[in-house]
């Protein structure tokens, strides 16, 4: 087996292994296939002891091993296919393994979050050393035994074999391995050495979900504690001014109304009591700020889109001299409104504030920082202060804010009770986080055949794209480049959401590049192919490009090949869409077929490149998934603003995709030996411009706006 050399120092082990962190035991099932003797003679009994090799394994004295997911599960698949990665290296059999969901503990394990599809990219080495660590160690265990050198033995499936065909199990040799000195150099397998990754492996939380056990935060309950519901302003720019809550304490089952800030709870016995005791509450409100409109933020932005910003976030060649040399100059303008989140679980938390400590339990996808938020708004040192999380029902961005977690800690400290805050669906749609609505402005100056200039221009709510996102295509394509910014002060609440920004820049620039494809009569495909060439010298010389040219033609090809590009049966209309973010290259042709006049989604290949794939089963069930909700958005997606008031509050007036709406999904994965990227997030961005370039082939109708269909988005879902 060839293997490549770690480092590891002795005194930062916990930190180098340590990756994202989550919540809860997992149920796990037990299998036996071809196993010798000692392998299948290993797990015959309940444990009755278990030892600790390091932050994340514990071995059994019957050879079961425990492995803990560190990073907070949002259906991303990491509470599986995090410890598939330990348990390859450690050398067990799958079958062996039990996943617990690990505690908040930024000592043994490190970036405990779940956010920009980073946790099995910024996992793989540390997870992959602590399974070789502990493998390390059994090896040297097994050898000082026999006195053999180390280095003439192998592990198999929890089994440590020597030279001389001795064999001792894992759990034989735990005791006295669990003793030893942390090894400062240790061994990681080859690609081709894997056996269980990038192979498929069932959610181990999948019978538990089916069967409905408490794996969730809304499931989460304990004796004694209370529940509260939370009453935030009607509409942004107003504050509490006087309150009536005769009522409410009339509800039966209503314990207290409490007020903190410009927000109300109501306490109670249950969710009943407190969803109708906040009902009844009667509460006046007073302008503080402009009531705010989106009529307003159009015209504003569209103001922004028409002057440079003061500094631009990209600035490549003469621009000026590219345009005004230029045969022909495009310029279209794309827009897309404001979205909630809409996760299925509603926002919920578990506090208790106690002198003693504070305990937070609940779904959260920034453990770390909903201590930290906590710890500052109750005056307390982050040291007293506990958080477990729970599976989650959904985060999208949401999570990543801990303003529920906050407000059921006050509630408890106001209280002095334990309590589980439970927001109503109206309540997070009408004053949770939300997608920045934004504009782009897209030039491109073509002269003699070429694009010779671009410039891209965005307007947004409140902030403006991140500095990474600039160095995504097409820079080093085009030798004349800018971009601009602009961030519009508002009182909306806006956060990050699925894809930040490149979910509407995605669509922005890629319909634009196919109407510029066509205005330069080219096919799309081998265009952005020859424009990826002219990338590679530019990328490769300049290390703020953060693509990588000759990988995107990689998925290119695949989605080519797969999609039979330009071969497509009578009938079937092609689109064409290709998109880096999130440290992953995707690209995705749609294609459509018109029913009578009508043109329907049929069919979306996707390829990509995310390096090596840990668990394809969950892989492609994170691409689809990614794929479904662009293309829900992209159909349905509207929302928008009136004196500071959101145009729904229930999904009566706002419309999710339905089955009906699903296309055919063909998820490929470029075969790669690379260290493994993100799946949550970048499928996504390319899909809705995919779609888009295909109904164009298919209506003639181009689209600058999402969604497509906003009178269909605003009828009554039900």
């Amino acid at each position: 087996m060839q293997t490549s050399k770690t480092h590891i120092s002795r005194r930062s082990f916990f930190r180098s292994t340590a990756v994202v962190g989550g919540g809860m035991l997992l149920g796990f099932n037990w299998l036996t296939a071809c196993r010798s003797d000692k392998e299948l003679n290993q797990i015959t009994a309940p444990p009755s002891d278990w030892f600790e090799m390091n932050a994340f394994i514990k071995i059994a004295d019957n050879g079961m091993v425990t492995i803990q997911a560190p990073n907070p599960e949002i259906g991303q698949n990491v509470r599986t296919s995090m410890p598939m990665i330990v348990a390859e290296e450690l050398g067990v059999s799958w079958e062996m393994v039990r996943v617990e969901q690990a505690p908040l503990d930024t000592i043994r394990f490190t970036h405990q979050v779940a956010g920009g599809s980073q946790s099995i990219r910024k996992g793989w080495e540390g997870l992959r050393k602590a399974g070789a660590t502990a493998r390390t160690m059994l090896i040297t265990a097994a050898a000082m035994r026999w006195g053999a050198d180390p280095a003439t033995c192998t592990t198999r499936n929890g089994v440590v074999y020597g030279p001389n065909n001795d064999a001792l199990t894992y759990a034989e040799l735990a005791t006295e391995a669990a003793s030893l000195d942390i090894p400062e150099e240790v061994s990681l397998k080859d690609y081709e050495d894997f056996t269980i990754i990038g192979t498929d492996v069932g959610n181990v939380d999948i019978d538990a979900i089916i069967t409905g056990q408490p794996l969730y935060g809304l499931d989460f309950t304990r004796e004694g504690m209370i529940y509260a519901a939370i009453l935030h302003p009607p509409a942004f720019g107003l504050a509490l001014d006087e309150i009536d809550d005769a009522e409410t304490r009339k509800v039966n089952g209503v314990l207290d109304v409490v007020q903190f800030g410009n927000t109300l709870a109501v306490t109670g016995t249950s969710t009943w009591a407190v969803f109708k005791g906040k009902k009844a509450l009667r509460a006046t409100w007073k302008e503080v700020a402009p009531l705010e409109s989106t009529a307003e933020h159009d015209t504003r932005m569209r103001e922004l889109l028409d002057s440079p910003s003061k500094e631009p976030l990209r600035l490549d060649g003469d621009v000026t001299k590219a345009f005004q040399s230029a045969d022909i100059v495009l310029e279209r303008t794309y827009e897309a409104p404001f979205l909630p989140h809409n996760t299925m679980e509603p926002m919920n938390f578990f506090a208790d504030v106690r002198e003693d400590g504070v305990e937070l339990i609940g779904p959260t996808q920034t453990p770390a920082a909903a201590r930290r938020d906590v710890a500052a708004l109750l005056g307390r040192d982050e040291s007293e202060i506990s958080v477990v999380m729970t599976r989650q029902g959904g985060g999208f961005g949401r999570r990543l804010y801990n303003d529920f977690t906050e407000e059921a800690a006050m509630i408890s400290s106001l209280t002095g009770k334990p309590v589980k805050l439970v927001y109503s669906r109206e309540d997070d749609m009408t004053a949770g986080k939300y997608r920045v609505a934004s504009k782009y402005k897209v030039r491109a100056a073509i002269q003699n055949g070429s694009v010779t200039g671009y410039h891209l221009t965005e307007a947004s709510i409140n902030s403006h794209m991140y500095g990474l996102i600039p160095n995504f295509f097409p820079a080093g394509s085009i030798p004349n480049l800018r971009i601009d910014a602009h961030a519009l002060p508002s009182a909306i609440t806006t956060g990050a959401w699925r894809a930040p920004y490149t979910n509407v820049l995605a669509f922005a620039e890629q319909t634009f590049f196919d109407e510029l494809a066509e205005q330069l009569g080219r096919d799309p495909i081998e265009w952005r192919l020859e424009l990826l060439e002219e990338a590679i010298p530019a990328a490769e010389q300049d290390e703020r490009i953060e693509y990588s040219p000759s990988r995107m033609q990689g998925a290119i090809r695949l989605v080519a090949e797969k999609s039979n590009w330009g071969n497509a049966p009578d009938g079937i209309f092609q689109g064409f869409s290709a998109y880096y973010s999130h440290n992953t290259h995707v690209a995705e042709v749609a294609e459509v077929a018109l029913e009578g006049d009508t043109p329907v989604l049929k069919r979306i290949i996707c390829a990509i490149d995310c390096g090596i794939v840990i668990n394809p089963q969950a892989a492609r069930n994170q691409c689809q998934g990614g794929i479904v909700d662009a293309i829900g958005h992209a159909l349905y997606g509207t929302f928008s603003f009136s004196k500071g008031r959101p145009s729904a509050e229930n999904f009566d007036r706002y419309r999710l995709i339905r089955m009906e709406d699903v296309p055919q999904i063909e998820i490929h994965f470029v075969a790669s030996k690379e260290a493994p990227t993100g799946l949550g997030e970048p499928p996504f961005p390319p899909a809705a411009p995919a779609f888009a370039n295909a109904l164009y082939k298919a209506t003639r109708q181009r689209y600058y706006a999402l969604p497509f269909t906003p009178a269909a988005a605003e009828r009554p879902a039900f």
